[in-house]
């Protein structure tokens, strides 16, 4: 079943409608169901979305909570109706946001001599440890692509440098498909999920086979492989857009062989 979502057509020039009608499509709901959820009734939703009625504050961020919109939604869905957005949207490297940098420095501190990459909601690096930015280096060559999916997919190392990229890929695939179900019609992320459709193509999983219950990052370089197991941390308890779009990816040695050769590294 595709998971691409129409994008219908409303009243012209009713940006709140427009919006609502599309993050509703990318939700796989029905009006009804909208409805329902939200405690209005379908005729007052249906006149929201042709724009024949305007919606209050409060019904916009009702609304968005019966979507389950990420802040960042929600404030664009707040715009379009012509209200200010209620939620933060600090610069990483704001004062304000002086804390949390300071949380996650030590974060990715403490994981060295293991790999750390910080990536925003779209897959986009901002920022890595040094064993990190090692590992990735091969992907990067003499680009400056920074997105991880987009180094999967595009980068013809890729497939010299990932001895289970077939894996990997679906995998990821996966994991993008959730989240551009949970924003709700995000555009980069349904272009990320058209990359991941079609390197899926090129590198297909072995028909019929077991899948392994831990997908391990399994890499090669000078004299063998290491291999690695992915945690990603999240960081839901700030209401600050910047900060709930966070990704920390921390990758852990998945063997010895691994967990020697990155301290020999570190040494």
């Amino acid at each position: 079943m595709s998971l691409r979502a129409p994008i219908l057509p409303v009243a012209e020039g009713d940006a709140f409608a427009a919006l609502l009608r599309r993050f509703r499509a990318g939700r796989r709901m029905s009006q009804l169901d909208l409805a329902l959820d939200c405690n209005v009734s379908a005729r007052h939703l249906s006149f929201l979305e042709t724009g024949r009625a305007k919606p209050s504050r409060e019904m916009v961020l009702q609304l968005s909570e019966g979507l389950v919109l990420p802040l960042g939604s929600q404030n664009a869905l707040l715009q379009a109706a012509g209200f200010a957005p209620v939620f933060p949207a600090s610069p990483l490297d704001s004062e304000a946001l002086g804390p949390f940098r300071a949380v996650l420095q030590e974060i990715m501190d403490r994981h060295a001599p293991w790999p750390a990459i910080l990536c925003d909601r779209h897959w986009r690096m901002r920022d890595a440890n040094a064993v990190a930015a090692a590992l990735l280096a091969p992907l990067q060559g003499e680009t400056d692509e920074t997105n991880l999916v987009r180094m999967l997919t595009d980068s013809v190392a890729a497939q010299a440098f990932i001895a289970n990229l077939h894996e990997v890929i679906h995998e990821m695939r996966g994991r993008i498909a959730l989240e551009a179900l949970e924003a709700g019609n995000d555009p980069v992320l349904r272009e990320l999920l058209d990359a991941l459709d079609a390197a899926s193509l090129k590198h297909p999983l072995p028909g019929g086979a077991p899948r392994r219950p831990l997908v391990p990052l399994i890499v090669n370089v000078p004299g063998g492989q290491l291999s690695f197991l992915s945690t990603i941390a999240h960081f839901g308890t700030s209401e600050d857009v910047t900060v709930r779009d966070l990704r920390l990816e921390l990758l852990f040695p998945a063997d010895d062989v691994t967990r020697t050769a990155l301290k020999a590294m570190a040494g």
